[in-house]
Order: C-alpha cells, then sequence, then structure tokens
C-alpha cells in the first residue's frame, strides 16, 4: 500500500504545531526542537503506510521526536553550560521571568523525567500511556513525575526568592 499524501499533509498539519511546543518544552531552545519535529516526520511520512495500519501515528512520532531531542540535548549538554557561564544572546527576545525559570529548572531534569513531566503535564497524557510511550512501568513514571516535582517545586521556589529579591533591590 502506497502512503496517501493528502492523509498524511493533513495529520502533519494538525500535529505539528504541538509537537513542536512539545518538544521545545523538553529542550528549551525551538530550534533543536523544530529540527527533531521535522526529522521525526520525516521518519513518519517514510513508514507512513505502516504506521497507519497499526493505528493512531501520533504516539509514534512524538516518542520519535522526544528520543531525537533527548539525544541531541546529551551532546550538547557541555555547549549548554558553556551559554550559562557566558550569558545569553543579545539578539534574543526577551522572555518573562516566569518561562525563564521553568525553562531553567526543567533542564535540571534528567531527560527520563523532564519526558515524564511533558508528557503528562503538558500533555495531559495519563500515566499509563507515558509509561507506555516511553518503555517504563507505571511506577517508574510515577517515581519519575514525582522527583521531577520535588525538583521544580524546589527550583522554582528559589527562582521567586531571587525575583522578590532583586525586586526589592532595585525598588529599595
Amino acid at each position: 500500500m502506497l502512503a496517501q499524501p493528502e492523509e498524511f499533509d493533513a495529520f502533519y498539519s494538525a500535529t505539528a504545531k504541538r509537537m513542536v511546543a512539545v518538544v521545545y518544552a523538553m529542550t528549551g531552545d525551538l530550534g533543536e526542537a523544530e529540527d527533531a519535529v521535522q526529522e521525526a516526520y520525516v521518519r513518519a511520512w517514510q513508514r507512513w503506510a505502516k504506521l497507519t495500519r497499526e493505528g493512531d501515528p501520533l504516539p509514534w512520532v512524538r516518542t520519535v521526536a522526544m528520543r531525537l531531542a533527548i539525544s541531541t540535548w546529551r551532546r550538547t549538554k557541555g555547549r549548554l553550560r558553556a551559554h550559562f557561564r557566558h550569558g545569553p544572546q543579545t539578539d534574543v527576545p526577551e522572555l518573562s521571568g516566569d518561562r525563564v525559570a521553568l525553562v531553567a529548572a526543567l533542564r535540571e531534569l534528567t531527560p527520563d523525567q523532564r519526558q515524564a513531566v511533558v508528557l503528562h503535564h503538558l500533555l495531559d497524557l495519563p500515566v499509563e500511556q507515558v509509561a507506555r510511550e516511553v518503555g517504563a512501568s507505571n511506577g517508574a513514571v510515577r517515581a519519575r513525575l514525582s522527583r521531577a516535582r520535588k525538583i521544580l517545586g524546589e527550583r522554582l521556589a528559589e527562582s521567586d526568592s531571587t525575583f522578590i529579591a532583586e525586586g526589592v533591590a532595585s525598588h529599595g
């Protein structure tokens, strides 16, 4: 059976934008997210007939995009450290303090924890579906989510204290 271009185009149009947002939440880097998602859809197109025969292709595409993003993240961890040591680029649009704090906190999670948080909290997938997509037990996913929530809570509380202190210092 040959792949149907119209069917794939409709699938891509309906899902790609959100997929980029999900992978961006994982990576904190829009360019990397777009690259991973683009590659995942290319791979989906190459297997489109098989994927559609087996059911909904979205979980497969999401898994591939996430794995590509995690691989890139692991390879570029050193570059990210240098980026934070030397400061952000000057031509990047300004982001809200909350968004910066959240992205920084997400980066402190392990890739497995970050993936669980994104799938469960951003996409509202039940723990059971997250477990199927990442190839882990329900208990392992719950443990990842629990540890991730603890880390995120601590980091975001720290950033709130920093923002409050900076605000008092600049207005005092």
